[in-house]
């Protein structure tokens, strides 16, 4: 994957799980690889009160890590009385730089709906509250999601919508409103046209890319537990859907996560 100039590729995973118990056992090689392949920042996340704080701690003792906190729509059923002061505690102290993931899942529809739209629209005021990002996981639920989204409009913050899974149309929309697009894995699937044409529009300075490891893992990874280093293979799939050099998508999606995430080069 080395780029044609010569100069080292930095990529950045805007969204991972590389802190949970399933790469426990060998999560030192898992980096290694990660590093080899030129991924030099990456973003760990939470999806309840539980993984927000063990991403905290784990970016305490990893410099090139950074996290969101936040209550995921599958776990918005167990959103208790002082979460969102924990959540901004997290936040002000500059130990988490995004609320997420936060948003709505109707696929599987573990919380119920209702619970799901109001701890979701909680979250995003706690974010409007802070200045701070939002980290957002939209699941057959996008019609719903931009009505929230629109009802709120001037309480809006920078937003990722993580592993997009909508159309082009549905990117349009989220685009209107300000927020960024990541693609993962399944942009590199045979079967995904709907998401090669939303990667066709979506501008330079909005456009992420993730691996959501250990899930989601992209061609010719499928099937197996999704690492950070698999980033790099949504990243060249992109580049070769948008016609762009590689090593242009590389830098402009690293420059778009540190920007969104505040961080500083």
């Amino acid at each position: 994957m080395a780029p044609s100039s010569g100069k080292r590729m930095e990529l950045f995973d805007s969204h991972c799980h590389v802190n949970e118990e399933k790469f426990d056992e060998d999560r030192e090689d898992v980096l290694a690889r990660m590093t080899a392949c030129g991924v030099t920042r990456y973003a760990v996340i939470g999806s309840d009160m539980a993984t927000s704080e063990a991403c905290v701690a784990y970016v305490k003792t990893h410099e090139n890590a950074v996290c969101a906190v936040g209550i995921h729509p599958h776990e918005a059923k167990g959103y208790r009385d002082g979460d969102l002061d924990t959540l901004a505690e997290w936040i002000r102290s500059g130990e988490a730089k995004a609320i997420g993931e936060i948003g709505l899942d109707y696929y599987y529809d573990l919380s119920p709906r209702e619970t799901q739209r109001e701890v979701c629209r909680m979250q995003m005021e706690l974010a409007w509250e802070l200045g701070t990002a939002v980290a957002f996981h939209v699941r057959d639920a996008h019609q719903d999601m931009l009505e929230l989204m629109k009802s709120m409009k001037p309480h809006l913050t920078p937003g990722i919508l993580h592993c997009f899974s909508g159309s082009a149309e549905i990117a349009k929309e989220y685009l209107k409103l300000g927020y960024h697009i990541s693609f993962a894995g399944p942009v590199t699937f045979k079967k995904a046209p709907r998401l090669r044409e939303a990667a066709l529009l979506v501008p330079r300075d909005r456009l992420l890319i993730e691996t959501d490891s250990p899930y989601l893992a992209p061609e010719p990874m499928r099937g197996r537990r999704n690492e950070p280093a698999n980033v790099r293979f949504v990243a060249e799939k992109l580049a070769e859907i948008r016609e762009e050099p590689l090593e242009e998508l590389a830098a402009c999606t690293f420059a778009n996560a540190m920007r969104i995430y505040g961080l500083t080069p």
